[in-house]
C-alpha cells in the first residue's frame, strides 16, 4: 500500500511532529510504500527524497528534516482521489494519507477538510470532530450537554479584551467564581503552548496577555488538585461495523502522568527527559480504571471521533471526582508519548497500531463513499 506521511506544519508543535512522524514511518515502512511530504513552518509542502526515509528507518533516534526543493513542491488537486498529490513533474498516486501533524493546521480540521475535498482516505478524526475537539470551550460545552463532568471554566474572547468594562467584569468573575490558583490556556492550541498557572491577580493579567498571543479565545479554569490520567481510544464511532474488530470503539489501559514541573507543560512533555514519570497502568482501583475507560469511550462517541484520540482526565486527589480535561485527536507518537505506550501495554504493538489506524481510515472512507452527495 502507498501511504503519504505528512508532517511538520505551521504550528508551535512543528518540531514534535518531526519526531512523531519518524516513529510512525518506522512502523509503516516495513509493509508499505511510504511517501514523505514535509510542510515547512511557513506552510509550504515538499516531497522528500527516499534517502530521508532510509535515514529515519536505519536510526531509531533520528527525527525528520524537511528539504525545500521547488522542483518537488507538492500541490493538491480537489476531487482527484489517489492522484490528488502532484509535483511539477509527477502524480504521486497515494492510497491513504497519514497526517502526523499536531496543533494548528494539523488537528484542527483544516487539513482534514482539504483531504475531504481531495477525496482521499486519511487517518484520524473527521473535519468536524477535529475542529470541535481543537476548541477547548466548544468541547466542554458538548461534553457538559452529554453529562460528562468537566473542570469549571470561564472563556474570554478578544472582543472582551478589547472592551475594558467587559474585561474587568470577566476578570473579577474568574477570581470570585473560580478562585486561585487558575490555569490560563489558549482555547485552540496544543502541547500546553501558551498555558500557565496563575496564583495572583497580577499573574492572571500577565498570563492572559500571553495566551491571547496564541489565540483569539482564552480558557480560564479552576486549578484542581489532581492526578493526570490519560486513556487511548481507537475505532470509528459513527461508521463502525460491529463485525469488524478494527472499527469497534475501544479504550486501552489508562496511564498516569506524574509531572516533576509545576504542571505538565511543554518542557515536561518534550524537552526534559525527567519532566514526568509515566505509570502504565495508572495506580487506580479496578473500578476507577473501568470508569475512566467507559468515560473515554462515551467521550469519543459523543464527539463523533474516529481513528484515534487520547482522552485526558483529572482525578481530584481530595474527592476522587473525575473530570474530563481534553481530547487530543492526533496525539504524540514520540518515544515518550503516552498514546502508543498505553496501546502497547494492552498488547497492541506499535507496528500493529499503525496498521490498525490505516485500516480504520480505509473502512471509514469506504463507508462515506456510499453516501449520496448530489442528485
Amino acid at each position: 500500500m502507498k501511504i503519504a506521511l505528512i508532517y511538520g506544519g505551521r504550528s508551535g508543535e512543528h518540531e514534535i511532529s518531526l519526531v512523531s512522524a519518524a516513529a510512525i514511518a518506522r512502523g509503516l515502512a516495513k509493509n508499505n510504500d511510504v511517501v514523505l511530504i514535509g510542510i515547512t513552518p511557513k506552510g509550504k509542502w515538499f516531497l522528500q527524497d527516499e534517502a530521508e526515509l532510509n535515514r529515519i528507518t536505519s536510526d531509531t533516534k533520528a527525527s525528520f528534516k524537511i528539504t525545500e526543493d521547488q522542483a518537488k513542491a507538492v500541490y493538491v488537486v480537489p476531487g482527484a482521489g489517489k492522484n490528488c498529490f502532484r509535483t511539477p513533474s509527477e502524480q504521486l498516486e497515494i492510497d491513504v494519507v497519514f497526517p502526523a501533524l499536531h496543533g494548528t493546521y494539523g488537528e484542527d480540521g483544516t487539513i482534514q477538510g482539504l483531504l475531504d475535498m481531495a477525496d482521499i482516505p486519511y487517518v484520524g478524526c473527521t473535519t468536524m470532530a477535529s475542529s470541535l475537539t481543537m476548541d477547548k470551550e466548544k468541547t466542554k460545552q458538548v461534553l457538559e450537554a452529554a453529562g460528562i463532568p468537566v473542570v469549571p471554566y470561564i472563556c474570554m474572547k478578544r472582543c472582551d479584551l478589547n472592551d475594558s468594562h467587559r474585561y474587568d467584569e470577566i476578570f473579577q468573575r474568574c477570581i470570585d467564581d473560580l478562585g486561585f490558583p487558575l490555569f490560563i490556556k489558549p482555547c485552540c492550541a496544543g502541547s500546553s503552548n501558551g498555558a500557565n498557572k496563575a496564583k495572583t491577580p497580577k499573574e492572571l493579567s500577565f498570563y492572559l496577555m500571553e495566551a491571547f498571543s496564541w489565540d483569539d479565545k482564552v480558557l480560564i479554569e479552576k486549578a484542581i488538585n489532581a492526578r493526570e490520567v490519560e486513556c487511548s481510544v481507537t475505532g470509528n464511532s459513527t461508521t463502525a461495523n460491529p463485525n469488524n474488530a478494527d472499527e469497534v470503539v475501544k479504550a486501552y489501559i489508562p496511564g498516569e502522568i506524574v509531572p516533576t514541573h509545576t504542571f505538565y507543560d511543554f518542557d515536561a512533555k518534550y524537552n526534559d527527559p525527567n519532566g514526568a514519570a509515566l505509570r502504565i497502568p495508572a495506580d487506580l482501583s479496578t473500578d476507577l480504571i473501568e470508569t475512566i475507560r467507559s468515560t473515554a469511550v462515551k467521550t469519543f462517541k459523543t464527539l463523533d471521533c474516529s481513528g484515534l484520540s487520547r482522552v485526558d482526565f483529572f482525578i481530584d486527589k481530595d474527592t476522587n471526582a473525575i473530570f474530563l480535561n481534553e481530547v487530543n485527536t492526533l496525539p504524540g507518537f514520540t518515544p515518550i508519548s503516552m498514546f502508543p505506550k498505553m496501546c502497547e501495554k494492552a498488547g497492541l504493538e506499535f507496528e500493529k497500531l499503525t496498521e490498525l489506524l490505516v485500516n480504520e481510515a480505509l473502512l471509514r472512507f469506504e463507508s462515506k463513499s456510499q453516501l449520496i452527495t448530489a442528485r
